[in-house]
């Protein structure tokens, strides 16, 4: 069913109605409308005093469009704008829609100043365009390269699998804050068949990425490839790491005990909690692709990547 808005003859018919005592649903049966329609009408259009006046109501109807230009928002991001051209030019070149936003927030070109989208938008106008070459060659350019966005969902409940967890909602303030460097994300990145693996780690403050080869994915290979990782560092820059709830950091107190390294688990399913260890992922997968085999990579040449 289409809806069509109150016009300023029913808006007329409601005082009309109200000031003859008349119920919401007989009001409605008379207009052929909905008594919720009725209903939010009267709570929404009143005067101060809680009284229904159809000139009153129908200004603040008016005011309450003008506000909106309109029932929606209009799109920020249209096929064949310049703005759509300028982030077209800038996937095609390999970057990220969250480097794009950043560049676009500095944009200075006086054509474009208000050029500004975030990534979600960009995200949202990619995977809008219909079924043909530019929408898939755009989606080839995204770090992930899927044809869909699709919701963490289905994974194994690993929640309890981890000895003496200390739970992210326990770490202090500062970390959130990321005032004083030293705190850490971490996680693992996998290859082929979950053979091999990569350790990530990237210091909060100052966004300084570390990639630790490892032998596999086991809790024993993050032991030692974390722990060689963080002793790299100064004493004052090792505080703290936090990390998800995979398997591979069972031995986790191992870590804390050859590095000194507070370590915080973050709630299952919440990679926002680590978001700028997800960030970094992402663009790390565009040197260490999905489907291959990463024990092939020397420590130098993770470091040359790190870089």
């Amino acid at each position: 069913m289409s809806y069509s808005e109150l016009c300023i003859e029913e808006r007329a018919a409601i005082q009309v109605s109200l000031e003859q005592g008349l119920s919401i649903r007989r009001m409605a049966a008379l207009l052929e409308r909905s008594p919720s329609t009725i209903s939010r009408e009267i709570r929404r259009n009143r005067s101060p005093d809680g009284r229904y006046r159809v000139l009153h109501a129908h200004q603040c109807r008016r005011d309450r469009r003008d506000r909106r230009v309109g029932c929606r928002p209009r799109r920020k991001l249209l096929q064949g704008s310049p703005r759509f051209a300028l982030i077209q030019y800038m996937l095609r070149h390999r970057l990220s829609p969250e480097q794009i936003s950043g560049k676009l927030k500095r944009m200075t070109i006086p054509d474009l100043r208000d050029a500004y989208v975030c990534r979600e938008t960009i995200y949202s106008a990619i995977y809008a365009l219909p079924v043909g070459e530019l929408r898939k060659e755009l989606i080839h350019c995204l770090r992930q390269g899927k044809s869909t966005r699709k919701p963490r969902r289905g994974q194994v409940d690993r929640r309890n699998q981890i000895p003496d967890m200390v739970s992210i909602h326990l770490r202090p303030p500062e970390v959130e804050k990321r005032e004083f460097p030293g705190h850490w994300e971490g996680d693992l990145i996998k290859g082929k068949g979950n053979a091999s693996a990569v350790g990530t780690l990237v210091e909060l403050k100052s966004g300084y990425l570390i990639l630790a080869k490892m032998n596999d994915a086991t809790a024993t290979s993050a032991v030692e490839g974390f722990s060689a990782a963080l002793n790299r560092m100064p004493l004052a820059a090792r505080k703290s790491l936090t990390y998800d709830q995979g398997r591979e950091m069972a031995k986790h107190t191992r870590i804390t005990q050859n590095t000194g390294v507070a370590i915080y688990f973050c709630d299952p399913h919440s990679p926002w909690q680590r978001g700028a260890n997800e960030n970094i992922n992402g663009l790390i997968r565009q040197y260490l692709p999905k489907g291959t085999d990463l024990s092939v990579y020397s420590q130098k040449e993770l470091d040359e990547i790190a870089l």
